[in-house]
């Protein structure tokens, strides 16, 4: 079955009222297509942490995260953007169990640099969770809050903020699964004059970032997809936004950019 699960990355832009994702998921469940979701919220957490009067800050796509800021993210992408969408998907028909990277302990990791914060990097993932689930008929549903495996008695967190980009992934990798899917609010990765780069090489990927062309929030998904290229089929990075996107991308996968080997 491994090397038929396609891991989908969803981002919080790319649900909005008319997105056809969710549907697209519970479609795809009926054809007995094995889907493992792992998703982000970064603007419902830096609303909410404007609420609360606190600043936001990133380095190279990477929220810097303060034990108040992980507080928040955890209550974020563990609660509330986690339960809404496995809400969405079993209101729909589908059959959907929401878990976070502590779960089970499936998303290990260590603090990533003192710059960062609580941001973590992952060590290992521990797949038996989401194989138990997708056993039993269900699509997990992941949140990108980590397990700190190198905690100590020196205060530091348990938790972790990982990147859902990363996250993504690394458990794209530790499935061997056939594709890993970023739906995203841009048509693909783009080249200096703003067309879409159809198919990219690992180093031609690369380039895009030492060259300052991929900047922001696309570093960690190029730097995500080359990472899961080296257990996985392909990369595909789409334009979420359009109509059952994620549906014609199992299909037929038109459009967007193509990271492979």
């Amino acid at each position: 079955m491994d090397n038929q699960i396609f891991v989908i990355k969803i981002g919080g832009s790319t649900l909005g009222q008319h997105d056809t994702t969710l549907e697209d998921l519970v479609e795809l469940q009926k054809r007995s297509v094995p889907i493992v979701v792992v998703h982000g919220g970064g603007k419902i957490i830096t609303d909410w942490l404007t609420r609360q009067g606190a600043s936001t800050r990133f380095f190279e796509g990477e929220r810097v995260t303060d034990k108040a800021g992980l507080e928040v993210a955890t209550a974020v992408l563990a609660g509330i953007v986690n339960k809404d969408l496995v809400a969405g998907i079993n209101n729909l028909g589908g059959r959907a169990i929401g878990i976070s990277g502590v779960d089970g302990a499936l998303i290990q990791g260590r603090v990533k640099s003192p710059e960062l914060g609580y941001v973590g990097s992952v060590v290992k993932v521990n797949t038996e969770p989401v194989r138990i689930l997708m056993k039993a008929g269900y699509m997990p549903v992941i949140s990108s809050i980590g397990l700190n495996i190198f905690d100590d008695s020196e205060g530091l967190s348990h938790l972790l903020n990982v990147n859902a980009d990363i996250a993504s992934g690394e458990i794209a990798a530790a499935l061997g699964a056939a594709k890993l899917i970023f739906l995203t609010d841009i048509a693909g990765i783009c080249d200096r004059t703003g067309r879409v780069i159809p198919v990219l090489t690992i180093a031609e990927a690369e380039d895009l970032i030492a060259s300052g062309v991929a900047t922001s929030g696309m570093i960690p998904k190029i730097r995500s997809g080359i990472r899961a290229l080296d257990f996985t089929g392909q990369t595909r990075i789409i334009d979420g936004r359009q109509p059952h996107a994620l549906l014609r991308e199992i299909e037929s996968s038109e459009g967007g950019t193509t990271i492979s080997n």
